[in-house]
This record gives C-alpha cells, structure tokens and sequence, in this order.
C-alpha cells in the first residue's frame, strides 16, 4: 500500500519536531537527580501558590516577561516585577538541593524563555565587573536561551536529560522536569551534574 507523499511529510516533521528525550536508559544517579527533581519542584510551586494566594505576588506577575535590563552587568543579568520575592524563597530551596551530592553543580528554576530569577548562592557572589569572572561567580537573573536552556526550559514532558558542553567549558548532565503553575506551564527545575 501506497500512502501520499503530503502524509510521510508530515510525518517527517512530527518526528522532527517533538521534544526528544535521553535515547538512553536513566542510570541511578540520573534517576536520584529526577527524585531531587521533583521534590524540589514540588517545595517551590508550594512558595509560589503561597505568595500567590498571600497577595504578595500576582499570576501576571509571576508570568511576567518583560526583562528589564540590570545596568552595568556583563553578561547582561535582568529584574522582573517576581524576581526578589523569588530571591527570598526559591534560593533556600535550591541550595538544600544542591548540598545534597558534590557531582551536582547547580539546581534553579526557569521560566520558559530560559530566565533564571534566582541562583545558587555559591553561583551569586558579588559582582567585580570582570565579565569572565562573573560569567562563571554571578550567573543569576541571567537568561539562559541557549538550545539546551530553552529545551529544558520549555520541555513539558516528565523530564528531559541532555548531555552538553557548559558555557564554563564542563561537560554538564542536564536533567529538569516542567514547572506549572495554576495549570500553566511557567517553566523548569533544571540539576545540572556530572557523572563522576
């Protein structure tokens, strides 16, 4: 049986297009990362619906995309009208995360265009004005929409492991799971980690 060329087209670009998952099996640690994953996105929707229904923050407001430029940062770093609220009770969480295993290198959340509104405080040192130094000491309210920021940023399938080459030279496992909000996806829980 023949099928018309317009149908395997279209098949062609439903492949293509899809989010691609690991093509290979979760290894332990990569299935513990997943578990931490999880947890942590669990304890930060809880802070984010309880600022929400506190009144201290508004959906638009967490939804907010309009970055407004920080002065003076090189890299360029952005505020949001949620980003120091998030300072308040996102980081706590991360960092209880990140202690957890000396492989991991960093866990944040982001919006869905790669946002970071808050780091690891061992990634939020104060800036000296030295682009190479605070590329890799102060990386927070940065947008990450690099192809495997934005993957993970926008993936929302139960999660989704990359392997790359870091920004900072390291060759990185990326595992992060979607964040929704009220139903809404707003981003991700991103663990960054080595195997080894």
């Amino acid at each position: 049986m023949r099928y018309p060329r317009g149908l395997f087209v279209v098949l062609l670009f439903v492949l293509i297009a899809l989010p691609v998952q690991a093509a290979e099996k979760l290894n332990p640690f990569d299935r513990q990362v997943r578990s931490w994953a999880i947890e942590c996105r669990s304890q930060i929707v809880d802070q984010f619906e309880l600022l929400l229904t506190s009144g201290r923050l508004s959906v638009p407001q967490l939804f907010d995309t309009f970055y407004i430029p920080i002065p003076g940062t090189d890299p360029q770093k952005f505020h949001t009208q949620y980003d120091k609220l998030s300072d308040g009770v996102v980081q706590p969480i991360i960092d209880a995360v990140l202690q957890r295993d000396n492989r991991l290198v960093f866990v944040v959340a982001v919006d869905r265009n790669g946002y970071l509104p808050t780091h690891n405080a061992r990634f939020t040192r104060p800036l000296t004005g030295n682009p190479a130094a605070d590329a890799k000491g102060n990386r927070t309210k940065r947008i990450f929409n690099d192809r495997t920021g934005l993957a993970a940023a926008r993936n929302q399938q139960p999660y989704l492991l990359q392997r790359y080459s870091r920004d900072t030279g390291e060759v990185m496992s990326d595992l992060s799971i979607p964040i929704f909000i009220q139903n809404r996806h707003w981003g991700a829980v991103r663990i960054g980690y080595k195997q080894k």
